[in-house]
């Protein structure tokens, strides 16, 4: 039985979240070939990944994975994530955000949008952030804002090792892949939840603001975490 430690802002890093301004985000889906633009309101995100150090120091366990504690955590689900977010808010006096159920597949989790506690961002929230105004592929030159195959070393690398987007917001692209609320396309895919940014061992072209990846709730893989949102 693990147990949840006395947490505090610095260990948190909350002070890391960043204003994200109000705007609106194409969302391109380039399988399908449509494009949809979504408008949002303002909002804070994380600016970097969580870290193996903040994991461990919120839910009291040990993270699984490689990485020294300035590493994004890995081998998270998404369901692992979304507790991660309700004990960090518990911790912290804030409204936990998420309700979660038994079932694998999280058919019945469910997000109170008026809770004032951390979460994951968006699909449209997350590129929206990444691009932070730019219409470009990449918000600059893929090794100078990312680790990937061709720059990594085979391996995972600690947060804010490459240079930041207009927002400050460092590792959107590269490093890991950054799980989403969403369902990718319910449809087809079934409870199947996208994530985005690409990762240390991915080619240019799956570290791209556009590229959208998706699998199982419960999938733990050595490439894939998050960062935290919070509604302002």
């Amino acid at each position: 039985m693990t147990r949840t430690r006395e947490v505090t802002r610095s260990q948190t890093g909350q002070d890391g979240l960043l204003f994200v301004p109000a705007g609106e985000v194409v969302l391109r889906d380039e399988a399908a070939k449509t494009e949809r633009t979504v408008a949002l309101a303002a909002f804070e995100l994380g600016a970097c990944p969580v870290t193996r150090e903040r994991y461990e120091a919120v839910t009291g366990t040990p993270p699984a994975g490689p990485g020294g504690p300035d590493a994004p955590v890995t081998e998270v689900s998404w369901a692992d994530a979304l507790r991660y977010c309700n004990l960090l808010s518990q911790a912290l006096g804030l409204r936990p955000c998420y309700r979660l159920g038994d079932d694998p597949d999280a058919r019945a989790t469910r997000w109170d949008q008026d809770a004032d506690g951390f979460r994951l961002p968006t699909e449209a929230e997350w590129e929206y952030a990444c691009r932070a105004g730019s219409p470009e592929i990449r918000y600059g030159p893929l090794d100078a804002v990312a680790r990937h195959r061709g720059n990594s070393g085979g391996r995972l690398h600690p947060v804010a090792t490459r240079q930041p987007n207009a927002f400050g917001l460092y590792d959107m692209l590269g490093n890991v892949w950054e799980w989403c609320w969403d369902l990718y396309d319910p449809a087809v895919y079934g409870p199947y939840r996208v994530f985005r940014g690409g990762g240390w061992q991915d080619e240019p072209r799956g570290v791209r603001a556009a590229c959208r990846r998706k699998s199982h709730p419960t999938l733990r893989i050595d490439d894939l975490g998050f960062r935290l949102a919070r509604s302002v």
